[in-house]
């Protein structure tokens, strides 16, 4: 039996998140969006709070060399043993949260949102991949009125999420989140809507059977 999955690629502040859940609705899917962080901190033993801090984003300059001047040099750090055991929760973070991708996509019918999944996902033949997009400014002006972005920042947390998304699936997969090439569909929710995407989307997995 068929176990087709979506997966989602958002620009942060395109709506993607909200057209996901109006998807997975519409098809009666499994949704899987910010449950990732709790189901991945429940396997790994650690706080939803820091694996959310730690997820869709690469190390830092500044982490990888602290880590190795920790790893080489412990003496020169107090709290030296913490530095390695980092490394290791990232690495536990990111390995878990492949394994359920992999699970739900085995189960199928489910919509994944973010965490690399188009890429982890990218060889699997019944996949959709789509890409949520709007313009900046567009984008901006949901995440002060939707997402609680203080206007003074907004520009910059668009700007600063996006590039940490991509470091994400650029340091762990080797692809470029934003080539369009990756997708099945780009969509543009400042000109379709939420729900006009949405449908779009649908009308796209009921064509293919699913």
């Amino acid at each position: 039996m068929a176990s087709p999955v979506i997966t989602f690629t958002r620009q942060f502040g395109s709506g993607g998140s909200d057209i996901a859940r109006l998807v997975a609705l519409g098809l009666g899917w499994e949704l899987i969006d910010n449950e990732f962080v709790d189901t991945v901190a429940r396997r790994v033993g650690l706080p939803a709070e820091e694996v959310a801090q730690r997820e869709e984003r690469a190390p830092g300059l500044l982490e990888r060399v602290a880590r190795t001047l920790a790893v080489g040099s412990p003496e020169l750090f107090m709290t030296a043993a913490s530095a390695p055991s980092l490394e290791r929760d990232e690495v536990t973070i990111l390995k878990m949260t492949e394994r359920v991708i992999a699970e739900a996509a085995a189960q199928g019918r489910v919509v994944l949102v973010g965490r690399g999944a188009q890429a982890l996902l990218s060889q699997r033949p019944d996949a959709l991949h789509v890409y949520v997009v709007a313009s900046k400014a567009w984008r901006m002006k949901l995440a002060v009125e939707r997402l609680g972005v203080a206007a003074a920042d907004a520009g910059k947390v668009v700007d600063e999420t996006d590039r940490r998304r991509d470091d994400y699936v650029t340091a762990y997969y080797g692809r470029a989140r934003q080539d369009l090439s990756n997708y099945d569909l780009v969509v543009n929710a400042e000109k379709l809507g939420f729900e006009g995407a949405a449908g779009i989307i649908v009308g796209e997995a009921r064509r293919r059977g699913w």
